[in-house]
């Protein structure tokens, strides 16, 4: 991980291949269930982290040294999962899962499809506008 901040990718395996690989396992696995819940998301590095996009972005995630950061927006964090997230901390759009325990699949699942139908709800308001 040492020097992540400093480097600029360009795709996900790059980034993936800057990790320990611990950390890469994490996080290939969080890859794959967001793969999982949105199978025909566009995979692209925005803002120096892995991102999805599907109709407008869905959700980004990034290592740090004690977490993962997994963001897929305020209102989600804040308001729709609110009582699933409890264990977890949060901040405005972004909840930290530990490195040391395993990555809530069901719950990252429920969040990515949230996100694809809040985004294709969004672009079907603005066709009708």
């Amino acid at each position: 991980m040492t020097g992540m901040k400093n480097r600029k990718f360009k795709t996900v395996d790059e980034y993936l291949s800057a990790l320990s690989r611990d950390k890469r396992k994490i996080l290939k696995d969080l890859r794959q269930i967001i793969k999982q819940a949105a199978p025909d998301a566009e995979e692209l590095i925005s803002y120096n982290m892995p991102a999805y996009k599907y109709h407008g972005m869905l959700v980004y995630y990034a290592v740090h040294t004690e977490h993962i950061g997994f963001y897929p927006g305020n209102n989600v964090v804040n308001q729709v999962f609110k009582d699933e997230l409890k264990e977890y901390k949060t901040s405005k759009g972004t909840v930290q899962l530990p490195i040391n325990k395993s990555i809530p699949k069901n719950l990252i699942i429920k969040i990515v499809k949230f996100r694809v139908k809040e985004n294709l709800g969004k672009e079907k308001a603005k066709r009708k506008k």
